[in-house]
C-alpha cells in the first residue's frame, strides 16, 4: 500500500464520532444530534470522494490496502473497493445522516443512541469494504451489538423480546457460517475472498475439501454442505423464507431511525454476502442448487407479499414488503448462476440480471427507508398510531407529507419515471431470459405488491378526513429538507440511472467471468 488509507478512514470516522458524541455534554438540546450529524456528512463527502476517485473503466480492487495481521491465520487486513463496494459505501453514506435526522425516540441518553447509530455505520462500512474473512466476520458481528442495543434500549413496547429474537437468529446464522469458513481454512489455508473465488472458479476448493475431510462422502457433497452453512447465515440475514420471521417484529418495535437503518443498510449485508461470497466462491455449488434456491427466491417474493396484504401496522406492512423487494435481488442473484452454452457467447441475461441486482440494492435502500422515515413522522403526529384504519383523509390537512410519501410509495411499486423500476426491470429482462419460468412464478408478487402499497394510499391518505386529525400538522421546513434529497434521488435514478450502471457495469462483467 502506497497511498493514503482512505478506505480505512472511512471506517474509523464514523467510529471517532460514536465516541465524540457519546461523550457530548446532554445539557444543550439537540447538540448530540449535530454532532452525530456532522460525523455522518464527513463520512458522505469521503464516499464522495473516493466515487470521484474511482476508475469505473476497470473491475479490479481499488485503493487497496493490505498488510499482515494475523500470521498463524494466513489472515491479513485487507480492504479493497470494487463498484458493487462503492456502491454500498454511497447508500451507507446516505442513509445513515437520514436516520440521524429522522424522529428520534424522546427518551434519556439520546446521545448514547445517535453514538451507536455511528458506530453501526462504522461496522457497516467495514463489512462492504473487508476482502478477508476474519476481518469481514468481525465487522459482521460488532454490526449486532449496537443493532441489539438499539432496538433493545429505545424499541416499542415488545423490543425486548424483538432485539432478543434478531440477535439470536443472526447469531445462530453466523455460527454455521463460520463452521463453513473454518472447513475451508482447513483445506486452503485461506481466508483470502479474491484468492477464494479463483479457486472456486477453476474447482480446485471443492478438490481441496474433498482431499481434507474424510467423511465417505462425495467431494460435490462436501462442498454442498460448506456452502449450504454459509449460505444460511446470509439467507437470515438479507432474509430469505423461512429464515424471515425475526425481521417484522425487528422492524416494527425499533425506532423509526434504526428501522431506517435495518431495512436499507442491515438487510443488503446478506444480498452483499451472496455477492462476495456464496457466487463467486461456490459457483459449482449455487448451479447444482439451483432450482431449489430459485424456489425460494420466489417464494420470498410471492409470500411476503401476501402477509403484507394481511396486514394493519403500517410498519409490519413495510417490513414484508422489504423481503418482498430483497426476493427479487435473490431471484437475480440465483438466475445468473443458470449455465451458459459457450458456444452461444451470450452473457446478455446475466449481465442484465446482475445490474439489475446491484440497482435494486441501492433503490431499495433508499426507498425503504424513505418509507420508514413517513411512517415515523405521521406515529410522531399520531402520537404513536399508525394502523390503516387509525386515518383517512389525510391529504386534506397534510399534502405535502402524503404527497411525498405517495411518491416513495410508486417508487417502491416499481413506476417509470422512478428509482425502483428501472432495477426491478433489468432483473425481470435478465431473468426471463435465463430462466423464465422463476421469472413466471415471481410474477404474481408484482401485482401483490402493487394492491397493498395501493391499499396504504386509499386508506391513509384518501377519502373522507377523520375528525381525529383535522388539526395534524404537515411537514415543517426541516421535515421537508430531511425527506426530499432521498424523494430527488429517486426521480434522478428512474429518469437518469446512468452514473449509478456506469459505476458498477466493470464489476457485473468481472463478476459474472468467474462464473463457470
Amino acid at each position: 500500500m502506497t497511498h493514503f488509507p482512505l478506505l480505512s478512514l472511512l471506517i474509523v470516522i464514523p467510529l471517532a464520532g460514536a465516541v465524540v458524541t457519546a461523550l457530548t455534554p446532554s445539557t444543550r438540546a439537540g447538540l448530540g444530534r449535530q454532532v452525530a450529524l456532522g460525523f455522518s456528512f464527513v463520512s458522505l463527502a469521503l464516499a464522495l470522494v473516493l466515487w470521484i476517485r474511482f476508475d469505473s473503466a476497470t473491475g479490479t480492487m481499488q485503493l487497496v490496502e493490505r498488510f499482515s495481521w494475523i500470521p498463524a491465520l494466513n489472515a491479513d487486513y485487507h480492504l479493497g473497493l470494487d463498484g458493487l463496494s462503492l456502491l454500498l459505501v454511497l447508500l451507507t453514506g446516505i442513509i445513515t445522516p437520514f436516520a440521524l435526522a429522522a424522529p428520534a425516540p424522546a427518551a434519556r441518553n439520546r446521545n448514547i443512541y445517535f453514538a451507536l447509530v455511528l458506530a453501526l455505520q462504522g461496522m457497516v462500512f467495514g463489512a462492504f469494504l473487508s476482502l478477508n474473512f476474519i476481518q469481514w466476520f468481525l465487522f459482521w458481528e460488532l454490526s449486532l451489538i449496537p443493532a441489539f442495543l438499539l432496538i433493545r434500549l429505545w424499541g416499542g413496547p415488545v423490543r425486548s423480546a424483538a432485539a432478543y429474537q434478531f440477535f439470536v437468529y443472526t447469531l445462530a446464522g453466523s455460527i454455521a457460517m463460520l463452521v463453513g469458513f473454518l472447513a475451508i481454512f482447513l483445506a486452503t489455508g485461506l481466508f483470502d475472498f479474491i484468492a477464494l473465488a479463483e479457486l472456486g472458479r477453476n474447482g480446485e476448493l471443492t478438490a481441496a475439501l474433498g482431499d481434507r475431510f474424510s467423511f465417505n462422502m462425495a467431494p460435490e457433497t462436501l462442498g454442498l454442505l460448506v456452502a449450504g452453512g454459509i449460505f444460511l447465515g446470509l439467507a437470515v440475514k438479507v432474509p430469505v423464507f423461512p429464515f424471515h420471521t425475526w425481521l417484522p417484529e425487528a422492524y416494527t418495535q425499533a425506532p423509526t431511525g434504526v428501522s431506517m437503518i435495518l431495512t436499507g443498510l442491515l438487510s443488503k449485508m446478506g444480498v452483499y454476502g451472496f455477492l462476495r461470497i456464496l457466487l463467486p466462491i461456490f459457483p459449482e455449488q449455487v448451479q447444482a442448487m439451483q432450482t431449489p434456491l430459485l424456489l425460494l427466491a420466489v417464494a420470498t417474493i410471492v409470500f411476503s407479499a401476501l402477509a403484507a396484504l394481511a396486514q394493519t401496522d403500517l410498519k409490519r406492512i413495510l417490513a414484508y414488503s422489504s423481503i418482498n423487494h430483497l426476493g427479487y435481488c435473490l431471484l437475480g442473484i440465483f438466475a445468473v448462476a443458470t449455465v451458459i452454452d459457450p458456444g452461444a457467447g451470450n452473457n446478455s441475461g446475466r449481465e442484465a440480471a446482475l445490474s439489475g441486482v446491484f440497482l435494486q440494492v441501492f433503490n431499495h435502500g433508499l426507498t425503504a427507508a424513505a418509507l420508514f422515515c413517513f411512517v415515523g413522522l405521521i406515529e410522531a403526529r399520531s402520537g404513536g398510531l399508525r394502523g390503516l384504519d387509525d386515518f383517512g383523509g389525510l391529504r386534506k390537512v397534510a399534502p405535502v407529507l402524503c404527497g411525498l410519501m405517495g411518491i416513495s410509495l410508486f417508487s417502491s411499486l416499481g413506476l417509470p419515471g422512478l428509482n425502483g423500476f428501472v432495477g426491478e426491470f433489468l432483473i425481470f429482462k435478465g431473468t426471463f431470459a435465463l430462466t423464465g419460468w422463476a421469472a413466471v412464478l415471481a410474477l404474481p408478487g408484482l401485482l401483490i405488491t402493487a394492491v397493498f402499497l395501493l391499499r396504504i394510499l386509499n386508506r391513509v391518505f384518501s377519502g373522507p378526513l377523520n375528525a381525529n386529525w383535522t388539526g395534524l400538522p404537515d411537514l415543517s421546513f426541516r421535515e421537508r429538507m430531511t425527506v426530499a434529497p432521498a424523494v430527488a434521488l429517486m426521480f434522478f435514478i428512474g429518469i437518469y440511472p446512468a452514473p449509478l450502471l456506469e459505476l458498477f457495469n466493470q464489476t457485473v462483467i468481472v463478476t459474472i467471468q468467474l462464473l463457470p
